[in-house]
């Protein structure tokens, strides 16, 4: 990689962190007002974004040990957001996956940065929505790649 364009992408960085910024981090009132900690949410997002999953994928995909993931379960489970369910083949094999209000929540927390970027992309002319569209389809197809080869 030649200094132009490590220049050019540490520039397309820096001002990437100034939009959040700008925008602010739009959050519904339900997060705000939740006694949910970081690992919670994380736990959360992650079930989003893979489905159901075994205790022992969720230790692995949060980093922390299996009593630890047992733990951050069990509150989910407490605050309805996380079902528990047993394999009916393996009945020692516990598979998590958001509740329906857990689905809720995760899906307010997606809408309300989706109407951020809906708002900004609004305001730009009809040839720079055009060039913005062009350069998701870029990432999109850069982003499939690089999960297809496992990162």
């Amino acid at each position: 990689m030649n200094i132009d364009k490590q220049n050019l992408i540490q520039h397309i960085l820096k001002n990437v962190e100034e939009i959040y910024k700008l925008m602010g981090l739009m959050v519904p009132e339900e997060w705000l007002s939740s006694d949910m900690t970081v690992t919670q949410l994380r736990l959360l997002l992650t079930l989003y974004t893979y489905g159901p999953l075994r205790m022992s994928d969720i230790t692995t995909k949060l980093e922390v040990a299996l009593p630890t993931s047992t733990v951050i379960v069990d509150h989910l489970v407490r605050k309805n957001l996380v079902l528990r369910e047993s394999n009916p083949l393996d009945r020692r094999v516990v598979i998590c996956k958001l509740s329906p209000e857990g689905q809720i929540l995760i899906n307010k927390l997606w809408d309300s940065g989706r109407l951020a970027m809906e708002k900004l992309l609004e305001s730009l002319t009809l040839e720079q929505t055009q060039k913005a569209a062009e350069l998701v389809e870029v990432f999109y197809n850069n982003a499939s790649k690089f999960t297809q080869m496992g990162k």
